[in-house]
């Protein structure tokens, strides 16, 4: 039942109501921005979507990666999907609007991406196909939606649902787990990346031969460093 009274104790009343739920979303939310580091960092990318108001969201959240949130850093991939508008309408145009994203994913979806889809009702017919066809080439899906059990969360890999009937506050408190995920990742960032900068030991199976070294090696000679070419 919606609360009487004016239209700001309104809002207000109902965006503290879904906050108490909401606290209990921070294991997942750093959950998904350590996850998300390390797949940025190692050279996947975070294609993002949604509809109206959520399409937004998804420009804002690449905007943030893309750009930053706080401090300076390397740019990380992520595409907002309905901004590239010649091959959306194109999409639209030739194939229907259900399938404006799920081409995209498609083209541009790799495994160890993440696709992120965003929806207050989780019933946008668009987005449920995009989880789909992220499904068949390997990609991550993730959703954020109002309550659930809806349509997208159905098929998404996992989900954060905001618990209130009312779409703006589940668009507020979307924006809210946009600037906590940048957080989160930033936060891991620099262990993610550093993680990739370790070179990998390749030891060979047994019969196999060593690996062909090649380039300039340092070799110690009785505690004495010499530079040599390979």
């Amino acid at each position: 039942m919606m609360p009487t009274g004016s239209l700001l104790d309104t809002h207000l009343t109902n965006l503290a109501a879904a906050l108490v739920p909401y606290r209990r979303c921070e294991r997942q939310l750093a959950r998904w921005g350590a996850d998300l580091a390390h797949r940025l960092a190692a050279g996947g990318r975070l294609l993002v979507a949604g509809n109206g108001g959520s399409a937004a969201e998804a420009q804002h959240l690449t905007a943030e990666l893309v750009g930053k949130l706080r401090d300076d850093r390397q740019p990380l991939s992520a595409i907002a999907l309905h901004a590239e508008t010649s091959a959306l309408t194109a999409i639209a145009n030739d194939y229907g609007y259900a399938d404006v994203y799920a081409r995209q994913v498609r083209a541009h979806g790799r495994p160890g991406d993440v696709l992120l889809l965003l929806s207050t009702s989780g019933t946008s017919p668009n987005l449920v196909a995009a989880a789909q066809a992220a499904r068949d080439v390997g990609v991550t899906t993730w959703a954020l939606t109002g309550a659930t059990p809806n349509p997208l969360a159905d098929v998404c890999d996992d989900v954060l649902a905001v618990a209130s009937p009312d779409t703006q506050v589940v668009q507020e408190l979307h924006l809210v787990t946009s600037h906590l995920l940048c957080e989160y990742l930033e936060q891991e960032l620099p262990a993610a990346l550093a993680a990739v900068a370790v070179p990998a030991v390749v030891h060979p199976a047994p019969g196999e031969p060593a690996p062909v070294r090649a380039g300039v090696e340092v070799v110690l000679d009785g505690g004495t460093g010499q530079q040599v070419d390979a």
